[in-house]
């Protein structure tokens, strides 16, 4: 069982490096300040917008960061063996969250295209993003290191967002014929629903049962 879990583990990392080069070559894209390209050719009606178009790129060239911070801080990498990177990254993390892209994450949910029900979606999760990060913070600092764990795992399932939304929009337009924007619409909530379902029966497999709550 325990080369099983290993094993799972590995591929679960190699997954999640996978999926950070590719954000890695879609931040590329915008550098050094592109607004044609993407994500932005669907904007164009915002991006004369001040502060949604700082916002817009303080978060893309930051939010590469946050991938990579909480990467660092998954058992079985030298990070997590290192405690004193592993604190480095995880106050990177942290801060960048809370300060940073979750503030400007929050800012482009508010006109996120596809109406009310993706505008919902977006803001949801920017919301729960800060708030899941800032209580892990919290019990940090109160040394509570399996809640402290706990939520970090939950304000992860929310970053990898930024991956499982475009995969779920790849999958859905390749599979289905449906329209651009409702295929947005539907993506706005399955992109961080799902994860953050599957993290909590992870937390319920891995924590509840043994009562470590």
């Amino acid at each position: 069982m325990k080369v099983f879990q290993k094993k799972y583990s590995s591929i679960l990392l190699l997954l999640l490096f996978f999926f950070m080069v590719l954000m890695v070559r879609i931040t590329l894209q915008y550098i050094p300040y592109h607004l044609d390209v993407g994500f932005l050719r669907i904007k164009q009606d915002y991006i004369n917008i001040t502060h949604w178009r700082i916002a817009f790129f303080i978060h893309v060239y930051t939010s590469i960061i946050v991938l990579f911070a909480g990467f660092t801080q998954f058992p079985n990498t030298i990070f997590k063996r290192k405690k004193k990177l592993h604190r480095f990254f995880g106050y990177v993390y942290i801060v960048n969250i809370i300060f940073v892209t979750g503030p400007t994450g929050l800012i482009m949910g508010f006109y996120a295209n596809g109406g009310m029900s993706s505008r919902i979606a977006f803001v949801v999760l920017s919301i729960l993003w800060i708030y899941f990060t800032a209580v892990a913070l919290y019990k940090a600092i109160k040394r509570d290191f399996k809640a402290h764990e706990i939520y970090m795992m939950r304000s992860y399932a929310l970053t990898l967002s930024a991956v499982t939304l475009r995969a779920w929009k790849f999958i859905i337009m390749n599979l289905f014929t449906i329209p651009p924007m409702d295929v947005y619409r539907i993506v706005a909530w399955l992109g961080w629903g799902l994860n953050l379902i599957f993290i909590e029966w992870i937390i319920s497999k891995r924590y509840y049962k043994q009562q470590l709550l």
